[in-house]
């Protein structure tokens, strides 16, 4: 029987479980590694059998999928890593050009939630690469970058600038934390393959904890390849990012997919359905 296969956004936010999965906790697991977009449409065309995805897709998708307990990616307020790149304050973004990140999907409709709800905005959206080092180009006014790309930012402001945490915006408007991306199940491979679903969920939970318990390890293994400092990472990673998916943390993305329907960003109210899975806690 082929190994199970598993998506992953091997973004820094995940970073202790990427450590995990190359640390042996990948065994009997075929994972494949992409950007948020990509995997979701992986999943949607049932060539995983579960992934990381973002928390939009799940709704978008609710009918095929079930979520994996007690895992996800969130944070109480600041995320850093999902930021708003402009050239003028935010109050003064409506009718302007705004170039989202095509790497994302949560995103786009977090930033479409700010700017409708909290400013009453409706800037002309559109979805392309975005430069890291140049996010904004010369024919627009602001940029949405998430991830990495937007964690480089975030510790190097570019001059003459304005920069939004999303995170914090979100929180400002709502109160609330937001989840931002969720693991999900092909409902089909839940019913059909039972014990292969526990199995993976093992891997990916007890992998979160080994990863977290061995943090320290996990970011000097790639410190050399990326643009951070270990004081900003040990920071992001539990301090800014967590992992639990607590019941204030589902309460959370049920308000965002009520904003996300009220603005028909998605055509329905997702339920939200967890497969039937031994329970372990993640950190």
């Amino acid at each position: 029987m082929s190994n199970i296969k598993i998506g992953h956004i091997n973004f820094l936010n995940i970073l202790p479980l990427t450590y995990s999965y190359r640390n042996g906790y990948a065994n009997g697991l075929d994972v494949k590694y992409n950007v948020p977009s990509i995997l979701n449409d992986d999943l949607a065309n049932k060539r995983l059998d579960i992934s990381h995805i973002s928390s939009i897709a799940y709704a978008r998708l609710n009918d095929d999928l079930l979520l994996l307990p007690n895992i996800c990616i969130r944070a109480d307020c600041d995320v850093e890593s999902i930021m708003l790149i402009s050239r003028v304050p935010i109050e003064n973004l409506n009718g302007e050009k705004i170039i989202l990140t095509s790497k994302s999907a949560t995103s786009h409709c977090l930033l479409k939630i700010i700017l409708s709800e909290g400013y009453n905005l409706t800037p002309k959206y559109f979805v392309d690469a975005v430069d890291v080092k140049n996010p904004v180009s010369d024919d627009s006014t602001a940029a949405l970058l998430i991830g990495d790309d937007a964690l480089y930012n975030y510790f190097h402001t570019p001059k003459n600038f304005y920069c939004y945490d999303l995170g914090k915006l979100w929180h400002e408007l709502t109160g609330k934390s937001m989840t931002y991306a969720v693991w999900a199940v092909q409902k089909n491979f839940a019913e059909n393959f039972p014990n292969r679903l526990q199995f993976a969920y093992e891997k990916i939970i007890s992998g979160l904890n080994y990863g977290v318990k061995n943090k320290s390890a996990a970011i000097n293994s790639i410190l050399k390849d990326t643009s951070f400092t270990y004081d900003q990472l040990d920071h992001y990673l539990g301090g800014v990012i967590k992992w639990n998916f607590s019941k204030t943390a589902v309460e959370a993305l049920q308000t965002y997919y009520k904003l996300a329907y009220k603005l028909n960003l998605i055509d329905r109210l997702p339920e939200i359905k967890f497969a039937d899975v031994k329970s372990y806690e993640s950190n």
